[in-house]
């Protein structure tokens, strides 16, 4: 009966690990109140009688994102900022441009993994597993090939060619968010101690200051 008893402890645990990122919703869907003050792990849902077919629907991704920017590419995201609809149903999506030469700089999701199809062009991609290997698994990527970043991981994505190139990516959560590295502690703010910095990347205080000093 102890066994049975552990046995059936760790199987409610797997299940709640499996599930701890955005659990499945407990009625048909819960349209983000996106005027509610209330503070709960998500958005508030809208009352669903009040339900309309413009909370789950998002146009304009047709249209090619502006890659005048530092990077060479826009990302147009669709998650629940956008489609009300897509609150506790733990899925959104973006589209990527990349100009020439243009790159999505390195960065994570902490709440998604990511699949990413390229529509048009071709585009290099890699993600780096965490310590203390730090393994970097890239590949060159063809019109309708697929990708997946794991979730939490860095990873990023350059167009190796001398036209543009559009690809759209899935990620496993309403609200993936994203941390660009560069931007993240270099543009901290406020800065993170120019020392610290220096001992981190072992180069001179002079070198971070100067990359601060972009963000």
């Amino acid at each position: 009966m102890a066994r049975e008893a552990i046995f059936l402890s760790i199987v409610a645990l797997s299940f709640s690990i499996s599930f701890a990122f955005e659990p499945s919703p407990l009625q048909d869907f819960c349209i983000a109140d996106l005027t509610s003050s209330a503070r709960v792990n998500g958005l508030a849902c809208k009352n669903p009688t009040l339900a309309q077919a413009s909370d789950f629907s998002f146009s304009g991704l047709h249209l090619p994102g502006n890659t005048s920017n530092p990077t060479g590419s826009r990302v147009t995201a669709v998650n629940v900022a956008q489609i009300p609809g897509l609150n506790t149903l733990g899925i959104s999506l973006v589209r990527i441009d990349y100009a020439p030469w243009g790159i999505n700089p390195p960065h994570t999701h902490p709440r998604a993994t990511e699949i990413l199809t390229v529509i048009d062009g071709s585009l290099e991609v890699g993600f780096v597993t965490s310590n203390p290997d730090n393994k970097f698994i890239t590949k060159t990527l063809q019109k309708g090939d697929v990708f997946v970043f794991p979730v939490g991981l860095v990873h990023f994505q350059r167009n190796v060619g001398y036209k543009n190139v559009v690809a759209i990516a899935a990620l496993s959560s309403q609200n993936p968010g994203v941390i660009t590295i560069a931007n993240a502690v270099f543009g901290a703010k406020p800065a993170i101690s120019s020392d610290v910095l220096a001992k981190a990347f072992m180069v001179d205080k002079s070198v971070v200051q100067m990359l601060q000093a972009k963000f």
